[in-house]
Formats: structure tokens, C-alpha cells, sequence
């Protein structure tokens, strides 16, 4: 039995998820940056997580040959960084943008709700993504609700 991609989608659109920005360095020193919605914690020891990129995302390339990526989990106030971080167009995605460089040299986004930084320790391929496993070697938090996507649009936590 084929299982129809629609429905599939419809299925999986009813979990809501947390909206992320993940970012890296080119192998040329290029900052790259990418909406990230497959993300999730892999284990707490060690403290690994996981991204899926999909096979024709702009980013794979440098995520495949990078040892680094961060992640910054979006606050319910940056609707507009992930739509930025989502468009076709990569070249001016860091233009204008406030951020900080992490110990390892990614790119930390300002008033993100919170900021991993991971070391590529696997890279799986799994049908039209690949699945980045990460240890995190540093992680901040901070105290502001989260920026959720829900059924094909982006939602608020309300609690």
C-alpha cells in the first residue's frame, strides 16, 4: 500500500513544532542560514540533537562538508526571520541582521529565544533529506515564548 504524500502531509502538518534557524560556515568562510523546522533532542548524555535538510535545500552543500552548525530556536516575536530564512533568495539573508559568533564561529542569532552550538558527528541519508546528528558543546536559554508552525502556518504558545 502507497501511502498518498497529501495526506502524509496533512498528517504530519497537525504536530506542531518549534521553529529554528539553522546556521553554518561555507567552506569558502561564507555565513549560511537556513529555516529549520526538523529539529529534536537525540539524547541528554550525550547531549546530541538532530536537523533534516531536505536534498534540495541551498544549505546541504555547505552542511556537508561543514563541522559546525548552530541552532537558534526562534522566539514568538521573529515570525519575520524565519519567513527571511525561508525564502529562495540566500544572498543577503545576514544583511541588517543582529547576531553574535559563537565559540565556534556560527552565527547566533540577537533575542533568539535560545542557541545551541553542535559538532556534525553523523551525516544519514533518509529518502529526500539527510539527517545531521549534532553534539552540543555550548547552550544558552532565554525566558521568552516560543515561535511555533502548525497545519501550514506559524502559531503562538498561549499558557
Amino acid at each position: 500500500m502507497t501511502l498518498d504524500p497529501d495526506a502524509f502531509r496533512s498528517v504530519l502538518g497537525r504536530f506542531a513544532s518549534g521553529v529554528t534557524v539553522v546556521t553554518t560556515v561555507d567552506a569558502k568562510g561564507r555565513d549560511e542560514g537556513m529555516t529549520v523546522s526538523a529539529f529534536c533532542s537525540v539524547s541528554l548524555f550525550p547531549a546530541l540533537v538532530l536537523i533534516c535538510v531536505d536534498h534540495g535545500a541551498s544549505m546541504l552543500e555547505a552542511l556537508g562538508h561543514a563541522e559546525r552548525f548552530g541552532v537558534n530556536i526562534l522566539a514568538s516575536d521573529q515570525e519575520a526571520l524565519s519567513r527571511r530564512f525561508a525564502a529562495e533568495d540566500s544572498s543577503h539573508r545576514f544583511d541588517g541582521l543582529g547576531f553574535t559568533r559563537g565559540e565556534s564561529g556560527v552565527v547566533l542569532l540577537e533575542d533568539a529565544l535560545a542557541h545551541l552550538e553542535c559538532r556534525i558527528t553523523s551525516r544519514h541519508s533518509a529518502g529526500d533529506h539527510t539527517i545531521f546528528i549534532g553534539a552540543v558543546e555550548r547552550a544558552d536559554a532565554g525566558d521568552a515564548r516560543p515561535l511555533l508552525y502548525y497545519r501550514g502556518g506559524y502559531a503562538q504558545l498561549e499558557r
